[in-house]
């Protein structure tokens, strides 16, 4: 219950920041509709009772009541309708606002890695049409409710005992929650599956597994996962509408049985003599409205019960990222150091990701001495991308510390932290904005920077790019626009590696294969350029640059090289002294060295 009334909470804030005056207009347009409604069963009573008794007068004003009635239902639904599309408008701008900020402001990356984080994600997408205007199953349940007082308030002035007709729409409302919490859980149980659906559609009619999906006729084999999946997901669906609909035929006989006990009262009563003709029209006339209002609650009910479940999960994801941003508010706040002294240390680090057992790190020692390039090198799987993550904090150990100068990382503003902190990585981003802007993001501050962006494109071996593009930094990159151009990998990589080189003074330059998507002359000859700007920077800032390569060869010009094994460092040195050591990095350089011959 606690939870309903969080949700309901969730559900008006949501509206109210969207929109105040819509959603007070919408609450009133909608109840007044219904209401409107079954008043006009009064006016039919009154012209037939005029009709029959030959009173002009009361059928005039029984004919005036529903003329008037039928007007302003007509007026009050165009407004209700006018009113809640802006409203959902706006909703959608604030939802997705806000959902972008949770997912992408989140400090982390748990909620990409995790599969069942995945699938709650994925189900706030699937269900954006129940948060598009969640404040609509409230109003619309509150309509329902005054427009079947409204019919209470007069079948009641006929008679006493027509007031328990509602009552039989009880079993249809009650079973039809129970069908909604039914179907809930069944979504739960697809989820997974539905996201299997989504990749593969995806995969099957985007760009980038174009080429492959051509060469090896994969076409026909995404199509049968995509279809086998389906199957699967549709035999659990049929079975539960079956089940589903035997119990609404259940809840409806139920009702249908006390219609028709209400009508058989009336209709004795009328031939008693006790009731008017008038009586019996406006019974069987809000009669059958009985049974469409609570066919509207009933769905409104499910409408209400399903949307309360999207907010649930909108709920968690809000949730969820403040509580992520309240993790990292560090209880013994220290400055991030302007300049390096010592460099960076790694004190008994241990790592396992959040959902599994195996530990990826375990009690590893290293220092980095400011001023330093370090190179990482080990197969994959061996934990180098693992540390990366750890020292850019999308991850905190599970044990020991990372130290700067001494200082636990942990003491640091998250935010703080990252503003002296500058990446690229092998999974880069193709942003397609204008060329100029998806180098400058690297730098906020600079993005419309012309200097800067293109000392950024010099620095990352990129200068020559501009002049390639038909309107130079202006040009709109990727084809998803109207005059877009496209890149090749390659081209994207030195976009990329350039938005990385726009903070020209970070403590730590991470470089996580970087240029994996170019051939190891070009790549040597990059990191040739970023050791003497690594160099520069040292001198500045005793900033360290740390490069995480598969290439050995590109690796030989850092002060230290790492290699990395089963979660710890195995070997370091230099290039020299791990040759002449004739260990694990010997062996891996000596096997990379004859493939290239």
């Amino acid at each position: 219950m606690a939870e309903l009334f969080s949700n309901l909470r969730a559900m008006c804030a949501v509206s109210w920041q969207a929109d105040k005056a819509r959603s007070i207009g919408s609450l009133v347009t909608t109840a007044l509709v219904p209401v409107t409604r079954s008043l006009q069963a009064v006016g039919f009573g009154l012209i037939a009772d005029g009709v029959l008794s030959g009173d002009d007068s009361k059928a005039a004003t029984g004919a005036l009541v529903v003329a008037g009635l039928t007007g302003a239902n007509r007026l009050l639904d165009w407004a209700s309708v006018t009113v809640r599309m802006r409203l959902r408008e706006h909703t959608i701008v604030l939802l997705d606002s806000q959902v972008m900020s949770y997912i992408a402001g989140a400090p982390g990356l748990e909620h990409h890695e995790r599969p069942e984080h995945q699938d709650r994600i994925g189900m706030i997408g699937w269900e954006r049409w129940a948060l598009n205007n969640p404040f609509m199953p409230i109003a619309w349940t509150l309509g329902s409710v005054v427009q079947m007082l409204a019919t209470l308030a007069v079948l009641g002035g006929l008679h006493p005992l027509l007031l328990l007709l509602p009552l039989a729409g009880i079993p249809p409302l009650v079973i039809g929650l129970r069908i909604e919490k039914l179907w809930e859980r069944v979504r739960q149980e697809h989820a997974e599956a539905r996201r299997s659906m989504a990749l593969l559609s995806e995969l099957a009619t985007t760009a980038p597994a174009g080429k492959e999906i051509r060469v090896f006729d994969l076409a026909e084999e995404l199509e049968r996962r995509y279809r086998s999946t389906f199957e699967v997901v549709d035999r659990r669906e049929r079975s539960v509408d079956v089940r589903a609909g035997l119990m609404s035929a259940a809840g409806w006989g139920c009702f249908a049985l006390g219609y028709m006990a209400a009508v058989a009262l009336v209709v004795s009563r009328a031939v008693a003599g006790d009731l008017s003709v008038g009586a019996v029209v406006v019974t069987l006339s809000l009669g059958a409205q009985v049974n469409r209002q609570v066919t509207e609650l009933v769905d409104n009910a499910r409408w209400f019960a399903r949307t309360t479940e999207a907010v649930g999960r909108y709920r968690w994801l809000a949730d969820y990222s403040a509580r992520a941003h309240a993790a990292l508010v560090p209880a013994d706040p220290a400055p991030v150091p302007e300049r390096l002294v010592s460099g960076i240390t790694f004190d008994g680090v241990s790592f396992t990701y959040p959902g599994t057992d195996a530990p990826v790190l375990e009690h590893l020692d290293l220092h980095v001495p400011a001023g330093s390039i370090v190179a990482i090198v080990g197969e994959n799987g061996a934990g180098k991308t693992t540390l990366a993550k750890l020292l850019l904090r999308f991850y905190e150990p599970t044990e020991g510390g990372i130290l700067v100068d001494g200082v636990d990382i942990r003491r640091f503003d998250v935010g703080a932290w990252r503003e002296r902190l500058s990446a690229g990585f092998q999974d880069f981003a193709k942003l397609q904005f204008l060329a100029r802007e998806s180098v400058g993001v690297g730098s906020l501050p600079n993005l419309g920077d012309t200097v800067a962006v293109t000392a950024a494109l010099d620095r990352g071996a990129a200068a020559d790019l501009p002049a390639r593009l038909p309107a130079g930094l202006d040009t709109q990159l990727g084809r998803e626009f109207d005059g877009g151009v496209d890149l090749s990998t390659g081209q994207w990589q030195k976009v990329a590696v350039a938005r990385a080189m726009m903070r020209e003074n970070p403590l730590l330059l991470l470089l996580d294969e970087p240029t994996a998507s170019l051939d190891a002359a070009t790549e040597h000859a990059l990191f040739e350029r970023f050791a003497g700007q690594a160099r520069r920077a040292a001198e500045r800032t005793g900033a360290i640059t740390l490069l995480v390569s598969h290439r050995f060869s590109t690796v030989r010009m850092a002060d230290v090289i790492l290699v990395i094994e089963a979660g710890r460092v195995l070997e370091r040195g230099t290039h020299e002294d791990l040759m002449r050591a004739a260990g694990r990095y010997a062996e891996l350089y000596s096997l990379q060295a004859r493939s290239y011959r």
